[in-house]
């Protein structure tokens, strides 16, 4: 029998008779894969998921945890999707593209987890403004953000791409690693306990793949080469997939991303800039639009270099495009 604990599960109702609780660990197309106390099994969800669920977020992800009727000679059925601690969500765009409305929707992609390592790799592909919309999201989801440069033994000098994101996010902890040489690895230690699930996320070819397998002490996922023009390895995971890690520790990696799109991201987007938005409260007009008002602590602020200008950017962009998601 398999301790559920151990893949952080508590109990906060009682299973039905005839209902066994358990964690998805994979979803491909319409088939999960579960651990239960039972092992691990293949599930399916049960018909009244289709009537009942009124959104896609209704329906599990990778990290849920759901009751289901176990069935030891096929597949098990899903009864009930238990609450989610932390949920990490993005925009969906389809159908924006093909030049007609469409509904943006949330995706999720994946729950119930305590940290989320936002991956980024230390070549011409870093990006501050990037990091920035991972660390916005993060803040929604109520998981705590990590910051992992990777690739460390391929790049000369990383002292910038640091200032930048200590800068820019003073009370996000921020790691340099290579996953190849080892280096910095033992720092995530702290991160990586017992019970504690973190989820990868970060673009394609970044190094989450080679990070997994460095952590797991073997090779469970394939790596390709990587480019020599842009020291990038090419996409390799396609599809969202917990891992038990030696330490007892879980963690989520999942696909990369071409580009995230904030979703219903109004609370991470004001706990990353409180600071900008504290100075609206000090504005002489409540109604101030920051643009040419008398007495605008904002402008003000530009002004004598208290804010930034590209911070300030950084919030309108975010700003704007939450509404977008919102309004449709």
């Amino acid at each position: 029998m398999i301790e559920m604990k151990q893949y952080g599960y508590i109990e906060v109702e009682t299973p039905p008779i005839g209902l066994i609780p358990g964690r998805i660990t994979e979803l491909q197309r319409e088939q999960y894969t579960v651990i239960t106390e039972q092992g691990e099994v293949t599930a399916v969800l049960k018909g009244s998921f289709y009537h009942t669920a009124v959104a896609r977020e209704d329906f599990p992800s990778v990290g849920d945890f759901v009751f289901l009727q176990y069935n030891e000679n096929g597949a098990s059925r899903i009864a009930k999707l238990l609450p989610r601690r932390s949920k990490f969500s993005r925009a969906d765009y389809s159908g924006h593209a093909a030049g007609y409305v469409k509904t943006i929707l949330e995706q999720v992609v994946a729950t119930n987890f305590d940290y989320v390592f936002i991956v980024s790799s230390l070549n011409w592909d870093f990006k501050v403004n990037r990091i920035m919309r991972y660390l916005t999201q993060t803040r929604q989801s109520l998981g705590q953000p990590v910051v992992i440069l990777t690739k460390a033994d391929l790049a000369t000098d990383f002292s910038t791409p640091l200032a930048e994101i200590q800068k820019t996010a003073p009370d996000v902890p921020v790691h340099i690693v290579s996953s190849h040489t080892g280096s910095g690895l033992d720092e995530l230690s702290k991160y990586l306990q017992p019970e504690k699930t973190v989820v990868f996320l970060g673009m394609s070819g970044v190094g989450k793949s080679s990070l997994l397998n460095a952590l797991m002490n073997q090779e469970v996922m394939t790596v390709k080469a990587i480019r020599e023009a842009d020291s990038r390895g090419r996409h390799t995971t396609t599809h969202r997939q917990l891992f038990m890690l030696p330490s007892g520790a879980m963690v989520i990696d999942t696909p990369g991303m071409r580009e995230l799109g904030l979703f219903d991201a109004d609370d991470g987007i004001s706990a990353g800039f409180n600071d900008v938005e504290e100075l609206f409260t000090q504005c002489r007009f409540n109604d101030c639009r920051h643009k040419r008002e008398p007495s605008c602590a904002v402008l003000a602020a530009l002004a004598d270099g208290t804010l930034a200008t590209e911070h300030w950017e950084r919030y309108l962009v975010q700003k704007r495009e939450n509404k977008f998601v919102d309004d449709n």
